[in-house]
């Protein structure tokens, strides 16, 4: 997972590589995955702390609460909690404070401060329509309607193609689009012109490079089982990113030398997603699940009941 400070890195490096507000604001909600899901939380207006979630604290959406160890005073400080990753801050959102993030990188700010009042402020949209004409190639915010109430919304995410991103459970991505999405809307300036999901051009890079594209390459390899070390992403191309390399390289017919080039990438990039899965093994004694979790990367436990 990234932290805060690697997504506003690699959002500053999409700015300045000239890429379009549609880009920026599609590859801000990949880079986001995993963040938490606190209601009424708008992003970088609300990083995941304790200060953030007793603010934004509601009996009627109690994982506010329960999903945060030190919250439920199970831990005393955040070190080691999947929403701090290295030590860094996350930020939190629910669905309307997602897209209201995601789209503001891309130079956009929606008015409305819920996904109702979003959807019938017309001003935000380009043009908008019912889920069996939405256009191809184009960023759009996908709704739900409410079945009992025509003229309110009840979630809203972002969309591509079949491709979504919202932030429900935390920020998830879906390649398949889900059939709950019933209209989208293009946001008022992102209209036209397609969508590219990383940069086009990304540099060569080996032992000793740092920055947003070791942090890109490593979550790429993570995602597809190869280990990077403990640290996972840490923007570092130390020995351990090295040898996962080397693995991905051997595993699909490339020259194992360690240097992630473009034809390394070209691999990655033509990876199909992996299927997350999960898994849950009721009344199992903590020191069982203690060692249980350290044999798989990037995996965590909550306790009964969290979310």
């Amino acid at each position: 997972m990234n932290s805060a400070r690697q997504v506003e890195t690699m959002i500053a490096a999409w700015q300045a590589d000239g890429l379009s507000g549609a880009e920026i604001a599609w590859n801000t909600a990949r880079a986001c995955e995993g963040w938490p899901y606190v209601f009424g939380a708008w992003g970088d207006k609300d990083p995941c702390t304790i200060a953030t979630r007793k603010k934004r604290y509601q009996s009627n959406h109690d994982t506010i609460k329960t999903a945060c160890q030190v919250y439920m005073g199970q831990k005393s400080t955040c070190d080691g909690c999947k929403w701090f990753p290295n030590g860094e801050r996350v930020y939190s959102f629910d669905c309307r404070g997602f897209t209201d993030y995601c789209l503001r990188q891309g130079g956009v700010d929606l008015y409305g401060d819920g996904c109702t009042t979003q959807w019938n402020t017309g001003s935000n949209w380009s043009r908008k329509g019912t889920i069996d004409t939405m256009p191809r190639g184009q960023l759009v915010c996908l709704f739900q309607r409410d079945p009992e109430n025509e003229k309110s919304m009840m979630h809203t995410g972002l969309g591509l193609d079949n491709e979504t991103v919202e932030c429900q459970r935390g920020v998830q991505y879906f390649r398949q689009r889900n059939a709950k999405w019933t209209h989208w809307a293009i946001p008022r300036g992102m209209d036209g012109g397609g969508v590219e999901p990383v940069p086009a051009a990304k540099p060569t890079i080996r032992r000793g490079s740092t920055g947003v594209y070791v942090t890109l390459l490593q979550t790429e390899l993570i995602q597809r089982g190869y280990d990077c070390g403990p640290k996972g992403a840490d923007e570092i191309y130390g020995p351990a990113t090295e040898a996962a390399v080397k693995n991905f390289q051997r595993d699909h017919g490339l020259k194992d030398d360690g240097i992630c080039g473009p034809k390394t990438w070209d691999a990655l990039d033509h990876q199909p997603d992996v299927q997350l899965y999960t898994v849950h093994i009721p009344m199992l004694p903590l020191y069982k699940a203690e060692a249980l979790i350290k044999s798989y990367t990037g995996a965590w436990m909550t306790k009964e009941g969290a979310d």
